[in-house]
C-alpha cells in the first residue's frame, strides 16, 4: 500500500510503500531528489526505522563510486536512481513487489517475493539499457538496505553483533560471533571528513566453489534494538557479501559476481537486460528467529520432490570403507549387511568406471568397468535391487578427466576455456553446460544410466575448481561463469523433469559448494569428507544454520574395530539429519550390526519430525575443539537433541530459553544399550543438566518432551531466543 507522508520540510509529500506479508512489512521511500529506499522494517509487532541508502546499487564502466571504494554501494547510478513506477501482485499466498527506476539510460526492475507465514524476502534486480549506446557493467547488488537504527542517537553499531561462517576441505562450517564495532569497524570520526567511509566489511567467494572459504549465510543481531537478520546468496558461482558503515548507519549489501572480485563485466547493448542472482533476507526480533524464518523460506522453495518427506536411509560404500575400491567380491556382502541393517537406498561410490585403477584423469564417458565386475555391473545393481533398496551411483558429471577418450571426441568448445585454451584443474578438463554437446553428453549418460540399470540415486559430486571462469562466448570470464552455473541450474531441472522419482545428493569435495542454487533442486548434501569420527560433531551441529536439517548428510560410518561407546558416537553424529551411514557392516559382529540396525529404525521414525524442525543450539555454535557440543531440533510437543562428549569435564549444562517455565520429560532416543546419561532438569531456568558415563568419548540422543508446570509462580515461557552464547 502507498500512502503520503509529509517530507521534513513539510512542503512536499513524500510516497511511503509498505509491503510484506503477516510476519513482516518493508516501507520504501522516494522522492524526485532520491532514489527508492528501504526505511523501515517492522516485524513482531514493533517498526525499526532504518539508515536510509539506495535499493539499487549499479557499477559501470561509465559510472563509479562517490566517493571512490571498493564498496557495492555509494554508485553514482545508486544515488541518480529515480523512481518511475511499481506493481503489487499475489497468488496463492506468495506476495510480489515490483519497483522501477531509471538512472539516465539504465532502468531497472526490483522484484521482491515474500510468502505468507515465513518472515523473509527475496531480492533480485533487472537492469535494461533503455538508451541507443552501450552500458558495461561491472556489479549489480540484489540488495541493499541500511539496518541499523536511523533515530537512535549516539554510535549506531553499538550492541549489534554478526555471525558469520567459513568453510574448508574437511573443516566445514566453523562459525564467529564478533561486534560490529571492533577491529573491522573501528570509529573513524568520519562525520569530520563530510563523507562516508570507504571500506566495508565483506565476504567473498570467487569460482564455482561457492562455499570453499566464506559461507554465503549470515546473521545481523542487536539486541538493544529487537531485530536482527539472516540472509543467504542463491547461488552457485562467485558472490559478495558486505557490511558497510556510513556516517548515521550501517547498511547490508549482497550480489553476484562482480569486476573487482571475480573477474565479471557484462555489456548491455540497446535492449539488453540483466538478472542479478537472487538472495534472501529473512527478519525476527532475535537471532534464532530470523534463522527459523531462514529454515521457513529454505523449505518452502524447495523443489517439489518425493524425497523431501520420505528421507530414505542411504548406505554409501565409500567413506572409511571402500574407498573409491569398489568390487563385486567387495560390494555383495556390503548390500546383503546394509539391507540387514535397514538401509533403503544402497550407492556405489567413486571407481565403478574404472579398469585401470587410476581413474582420476580418465573420468567421462562413465561406463562400467569390466574388471572390477565380471559379471557386468548388472549383478550388482541386481543384488541392490533384489534386497529391496533403491540402487545408486556416484557420478562427476562436470569433469572429463585429460586422459579421457571424451576428452578428444567432445568439441573444443564445449569446455571452459581461457585465451583458447581449455582450462585444466588437477588432470581435469571442466565442461562448459552452456554448449549443447556437453548438455547432450551429460543427458545421454544420466538416462543411460537410469534406463538400462534402473539407478534411483546420484551422488553427483564436484571435485574441481575451474578458477574465474570462461572467456569463450562471454562478455568476461566471470560472465562465462555466472552463464555457466545458471546453465548448470537448467540442466539439472531437465534432469529432474525427466525423472521425477530420481534422487540426487549434491556433493562437492564435501560441502565446496553447499548453497541454495543447488539445495533448491537436490535432495540432500553430504557435509564433509572428513574422516575423523571425534572431529564430524562440530561439522553436524552447525550444517543446519547453512542448510536444512533435513538435507544435511553427516556420515555415520562405525566400524567394527570401535568398542559400543565409539560406534554410538558415530552413529549420532547423523541422527538428527538425513541418515547417511557407511562401515564394514559385513565384518561386524551381530551385536555391532543390531546397535547399526537401532539406529537406522530411530532415524525412520524421527524422520517426519526432523523435516518440519527448527534448528537450535543449546550449547552455542560449536567451536572446533570443544570437548561438549550439542545440536537441538524443535519439534511438536518438545525438543530433539543430540550431545557429544569429546573430553574435559563428566557434566554440562544445555540452555533451552523456548522451555522456561515448562515441564519436561528427558527419555533417551538412542542408544538405548548403553548406560543412561544422567540428566536434572531446571524449569525456572530452561537447563538441562547432563552427566556423562565413565568414559571421556560418547554420545546419546534424547527428547525433551513438554509439559505445562502447573504453577501461578512459573515464569512464562520466554520466546526471546537468542543464539546466546552462540560464538564464544
Amino acid at each position: 500500500m502507498t500512502t503520503m507522508q509529509p517530507a521534513a520540510t513539510g512542503s512536499t509529500p513524500t510516497p511511503v510503500l509498505g509491503w510484506g506479508n503477516d510476519l513482516v512489512t518493508l516501507s520504501f521511500e522516494w522522492d524526485a531528489d532520491s532514489p527508492v529506499a528501504c526505511t523501515a522494517v517492522e516485524v513482531e509487532g514493533r517498526t525499526l526505522p532504518v539508515h536510509r541508502v539506495p535499493f539499487v546499487e549499479v557499477l559501470t564502466a561509465d559510472a563509479g563510486h562517490r566517493p571512490a571504494s571498493g564498496r557495492l554501494a555509494h554508485t553514482e547510478h545508486g544515488a541518480r536512481m529515480r523512481y518511475v513506477d511499481h506493481a503489487e501482485t499475489e497468488s496463492g499466498g506468495v506476495r510480489t513487489l515490483t519497483i522501477r527506476e531509471r538512472s539516465g539510460a539504465l532502468e531497472a526492475r526490483i522484484e521482491l517475493v515474500a510468502r505468507d507465514g515465513i518472515a523473509a524476502v527475496s531480492s533480485r534486480v533487472t537492469v535494461t539499457n533503455v538508451g541507443d549506446g552501450r552500458i558495461v557493467l561491472r556489479a549489480v547488488a540484489s540488495w541493499v538496505s541500511g539496518f541499523t537504527d536511523r533515530t537512535r542517537p549516539g554510535d549506531a553499531l553499538s550492541g549489534w553483533e554478526r555471525v558469520s561462517g567459513v568453510s574448508d576441505w574437511l573443516g566445514e562450517g566453523r562459525w564467529t560471533r564478533t561486534p560490529l564495532r571492533g577491529p573491522d569497524f573501528v570509529p573513524l570520526a568520519e562525520h569530520l571528513t563530510g563523507h562516508d567511509p570507504r571500506g566495508a566489511s565483506a565476504a567473498v567467494s570467487t569460482g564455482t566453489w561457492s562455499t570453499a572459504h566464506h559461507l554465503p549465510t549470515g546473521i545481523l543481531e542487536s539486541q538493544p534494538a529487537g531485530l536482527a537478520l539472516a540472509w543467504q546468496i542463491e547461488h552457485n558461482g562467485a558472490w559478495r557479501g558486505e557490511v558497510g558503515e556510513d556516517t548515521a548507519g550501517a547498511y547490508l549489501a549482497l550480489s553476484g559476481p562482480t569486476d573487482a572480485d571475480a573477474g565479471w563485466t557484462r555489456v548491455l547493448d540497446p535492449a539488453d537486460g540483466f538478472t542479478s542472482v537472487p538472495v534472501t533476507v529473512a527478519f525476527a526480533g532475535d537471532g534464532d528467529g530470523a534463522v527459523d524464518a531462514l529454515t521457513d523460506h529454505r523449505r518452502a522453495t524447495r523443489r517439489a520432490h518425493p524425497d523431501n518427506a520420505a528421507m530414505p536411509v542411504v548406505f554409501n560404500d565409500y567413506m572409511n570403507t571402500l574407498d573409491g575400491d569398489p568390487t563385486t567380491e567387495k560390494l555383495l556382502p556390503l548390500i546383503r549387511a546394509a539391507a540387514e541393517v535397514g538401509a533403503e537406498i544402497f550407492c556405489i561410490d567413486a571407481g565403478w568406471y574404472d579398469d585401470s585403477g587410476h581413474w582420476w584423469d580418465t573420468v567421462g564417458e562413465w561406463m562400467p568397468s569390466t574388471t572390477r565386475f565380471p559379471g557386468g555391473l548388472e549383478e550388482v545393481i541386481d543384488a541392490i535391487h533384489a534386497a529391496g533398496m533403491v540402487s545408486g551411483l556416484w557420478l562427476e558429471p562436470e569433469v572429463v578427466g585429460i586422459r579421457s577418450p571424451l576428452a578428444d571426441r567432445l568439441p573444443r568448445e564445449a569446455f571452459l576455456q581461457r585465451n583458447g585454451e581449455r582450462v585444466v584443474e588437477h588432470d581435469r578438463f571442466h565442461l562448459d553446460l552452456r554448449h549443447p554437446a556437453a548438455r547432450a553428453h551429460l543427458d545421454s549418460v544420466v538416462d543411460r544410466l537410469v534406463s538400462e540399470f534402473g539407478v534411483g540415486f546420484f551422488k553427483m559430486d564436484y571435485n574441481i575448481n575451474p578458477g574465474p571462469g570462461t572467456d569463450l562466448d562471454a562478455d568476461s570470464v566471470g560472465d562465462g561463469l555466472l552463464q555457466h552455473g545458471r546453465a548448470v541450474l537448467d540442466w539439472l531441472d531437465g534432469v529432474l523433469d525427466r525423472h521425477p522419482g530420481l534422487v540426487i545428493e549434491n556433493c562437492s569435495s564435501g560441502a565446496m559448494r553447499m548453497d541454495y542454487a543447488m539445495l533448491s533442486r537436490l535432495a540432500m548434501q553430504s557435509t564433509s569428507d572428513q574422516q575423523d569420527y571425534r572431529k564430524y560433531p562440530a561439522i553436524a551441529v552447525s550444517a543446519p544454520l547453512s542448510i536444512l536439517p533435513e538435507q544435511a548428510a553427516s556420515w555415520a560410518y562405525p566400524q567394527p574395530e570401535m568398542d559400543a561407546e565409539e560406534s554410538s558416537f558415530c552413529l549420532v553424529t547423523g541422527l538428527l539429519g538425513r541418515f547417511y551411514v557407511s562401515g564394514h557392516l559385513n565384518r561386524m559382529s551381530a551385536a555391532q550390526r543390531d546397535r547399526v540396525a537401532a539406529a537406522i529404525s530411530v532415524a525412520r521414525d524421527l524422520r517426519t519430525e526432523i523435516a518440519s524442525s527448527h534448528p537450535h543450539w543449546p550449547l552455542g555454535l560449536p567451536c572446533w575443539d570443544d570437548p561438549w557440543l550439542a545440536l537441538g531440533l524443535r519439534v511438536d510437543g518438545g525438543e530433539l537433541v543430540s550431545i557429544w562428549r569429546r573430553g574435559g569435564a563428566d557434566a554440562v549444562s544445555l540452555r533451552f530459553p523456548h522451555l522456561v517455565g515448562i515441564s519436561v520429560e528427558v527419555t533417551p532416543v538412542f542408544p538405548l544399550d548403553l548406560s543412561a546419561w544422567h540428566t536434572d532438569w531446571d524449569a525456572t531456568t530452561g537447563t538441562l543438566h547432563v552427566r556423562g558415563v565413565d568414559t571421556r568419548l560418547g554420545a546419546r540422543t534424547l527428547r525433551l518432551s513438554a509439559r505445562p508446570v502447573e504453577s501461578t509462580t512459573t515464569p512464562a515461557p520466554d520466546h526471546t531466543d537468542h543464539i546466546e552464547g552462540a560464538i564464544q
